[in-house]
């Protein structure tokens, strides 16, 4: 019997895990109302295209970031149910990965955004 998974064009696979982190994960959620909050600011703001293309590069990495962290904390739950130090290390490595791009991220958007607000006020 052909799996019709390998025939498939792998989008809604995809796509349903897009949505499947977006419905368990609460800090996913927490990256995606930042990414409406920051795209907001960036239309009122008149972002450049450079800015622009800094500002959408950025709030890919930590939304791959989060994503990424997850998929390794459910792989890790999935192969070690029981706590183990190993796993607990495992998963505040990933953790400290999605930390570091969002400390990254709140640094570009000081960058690019402290000096419009500046202008304003």
């Amino acid at each position: 019997m052909k799996d019709k998974r390998k025939s498939s064009i792998g989008f809604p696979y995809a796509w349903n895990g897009i949505k499947e982190i977006a419905k368990t994960e609460h800090n996913f959620r927490i990256h995606l109302v930042a990414t409406i909050l920051t795209t907001i600011a960036g239309f009122i703001f008149r972002l450049s295209n450079v800015e622009w293309a800094i500002i959408v590069l950025t709030i890919g990495l930590v939304l791959m970031a989060e994503v990424t962290n997850s998929a390794i904390e459910k792989m890790i739950d999935y192969l070690k149910p029981e706590i183990h130090p190993s796993a607990k290390i495992i998963k505040d490595i990933a953790a400290g990965a999605v930390l570091i791009t969002a400390v990254i991220a709140f640094i570009v958007a000081l960058i690019i955004f402290l000096p419009k607000m500046d202008s304003i006020f």
